[in-house]
């Protein structure tokens, strides 16, 4: 009875012994490629990849989103993985060299608006944990439109030339000086966040005026803030916690995201960790202030005229003060978005209104109403110049001019925003 029970047990053992062999090493992958697949997933929502890769309409990460640049329209990659039109049959190498050098796995070079001037920051370990994740999503077969662009940007050769003069490829290199909530922002910033690539002037080849880093930029027909320490335009007087909410939530005591921010707090930031939240905003703090800029001087008679449309169509919400209501309404007074350098946002909010970020785990119903069906070019022209100027703001005046141009370039606009 004994014997026939030790030989039971070491049957049982070996097969245990069998199955670990079997399926020991499989479960351990499972496990760790799981971890890899959850991280890769962290870090592509830091780079807010979906936005771009994602068509109206369309089914996420498959690419054909139209991208206007002043150089023409390009559209995006699939980076599902579908073999065929995405990026299923890349290896690991290959999918590298993209992100970290803009060359495809066929050679081809990339244009810069797939953002490898900042992807080239992130490490081999991340850069191979992105890849991990997209090939957990549904292959999902879509090719990619041509690029609409003019001779000789139709030819990707002359992206070499571009990159010889702009673009210089390298990991990120911590500042050993600096704390690691510092090094973790500016990895974020500087990398997949791509924070630069909307927030700092670019002259007429596309590349950034590395002179006005972060200083604010035109983009869409919207004006991407100054994110400088700037106390009148950029974040001076935020603090880390004003960022943070921000970021989390698309709103804040002191402003609301509306434009293409929103659309980056609702598939990126709002899903990053606090404590990336709030490395990003140890290192923005970080920035100098950008030289300050004396406006001119607005009219007395746009003012009056724009205090009284203020007065009877914006004050119900924003307050007389333009104090605004606490997470209702945001405030006017002292809003760095509201005297930003450029007017556009302002200007394009009055007339097409906005949709606040929003998403299930912060959502936002506020939406900010369009007035431009009942406001001419001179009514908006003067409203905005009184908010830009009034209880202690400072920017330049509107003029009608700014409007029409703007309302003759978003008339059109009234979905995606």
């Amino acid at each position: 009875m004994r014997q026939r029970a030790l030989l039971t047990l070491a049957a049982s053992g070996a097969l245990i012994g069998a199955g670990m062999l079997v399926f020991g090493p499989l479960a351990h992958g499972q496990i760790g490629d799981f971890s890899r697949q959850e991280r890769g997933r962290e870090l592509v929502a830091a780079g807010d990849c979906v936005a771009c890769h994602t068509a109206p309409d369309g089914q996420p990460f498959a690419g054909n989103r139209p991208i206007g640049t002043p150089f023409g329209t390009i559209y995006s990659a699939n980076i599902t993985p579908d073999a065929e039109t995405g990026i299923g049959a890349w290896n690991e190498e290959q999918f590298y060299r993209a992100m970290h050098e803009g060359v495809a796995s066929d050679g081809r070079r990339l244009y810069p608006a797939f953002p490898y001037p900042w992807f080239t920051k992130a490490t081999r370990g991340d850069v191979d944990d992105i890849r991990a994740y997209l090939r957990t999503l549904e292959p999902v077969r879509s090719a990619q439109r041509p690029n609409e662009f003019t001779w000789p940007l139709n030819h990707r050769i002359a992206m070499a030339g571009w990159n010889r003069l702009f673009f210089t490829p390298g990991e990120f290199k911590p500042d050993k000086n600096q704390s690691a909530d510092w090094n973790r922002g500016a990895y974020l910033v500087e990398g997949l966040g791509h924070c630069g690539a909307c927030h700092t002037p670019k002259d007429v080849f596309g590349a950034d005026k590395t002179s006005q880093r972060y200083q604010g930029s035109e983009i869409q027909n919207w004006f991407a803030p100054n994110l400088t320490g700037d106390k009148r335009t950029g974040l001076g007087t935020w603090s880390d916690q004003d960022i943070v909410a921000f970021l989390k939530a698309g709103h804040n005591n002191r402003t609301t995201a509306y434009g293409p921010m929103a659309e980056v707090v609702k598939d990126s930031t709002s899903k990053m960790s606090d404590a990336d939240l709030k490395a990003i905003a140890i290192y923005l703090k970080s920035l100098p202030a950008a030289p300050a800029e004396e406006p001119s001087a607005a009219q007395g008679t746009a003012m009056s005229a724009g205090k009284s449309i203020y007065g009877d169509q914006c004050s119900a919400c924003h307050q007389l003060g333009g104090d605004g209501v606490k997470n209702m309404f945001p405030s006017l007074k002292g809003s760095a978005a509201v005297q930003s350098r450029q007017p556009l946002s302002v200007v394009r909010l009055i007339l097409n209104g906005g949709h606040p970020a929003s998403g299930p785990a912060i959502p936002n119903a506020l939406s900010m109403p369009s007035f431009g069906w009942k406001l001419s070019d001179d009514q908006v022209a003067a409203v905005a110049t009184y908010i830009r100027n009034a209880w202690g703001n400072q920017a330049e005046p509107v003029s009608a001019g700014d409007v029409k141009a703007l309302r003759d370039s978003v008339q059109a606009v009234n979905s995606a925003y």
